[in-house]
């Protein structure tokens, strides 16, 4: 199994699940983060006032999947979460060496 993490800009999040739901994803975690990469952040004026802003909105996907799975889905994000400017995101595979679905014990791929 393997746990993928991506980080993707807000406004493809329901594009990204789209996609990821049509490909055979049964679930995943969203989580609203706050970061800066190569874009190091960037200014707003607000009521006539400059601010620096040091951390960027993002979204973090968790997903765990089976190792046959991880490559479509890294692809999937991949194509659907890209707009080719700066601030993109990332994407991150981890191993998962164990998972247990709380209500029944199922474990391992049955728990996903």
């Amino acid at each position: 199994m393997k746990l993928i993490i991506a980080t993707i800009k807000p406004f493809k999040l329901e594009e990204v699940r789209e996609a990821l739901t049509g490909i055979g994803v049964r679930g995943m975690m969203v989580t609203e983060i706050k970061g800066f990469g190569a874009q190091s952040g960037h200014t707003e004026i607000y009521r006539g006032a400059e601010y620096a802003v040091n951390f960027v909105p993002k979204i973090k996907l968790e997903i765990v999947v089976t190792a046959a799975m991880a490559d479509q889905v890294v692809e999937t994000i991949q194509s659907t979460a890209r707009t080719e400017k700066i601030g993109d995101g990332k994407i991150f595979v981890l191993d998962v060496q164990q998972a247990v679905r709380v209500r029944t014990g199922e474990t391992d791929a049955d728990a996903i």
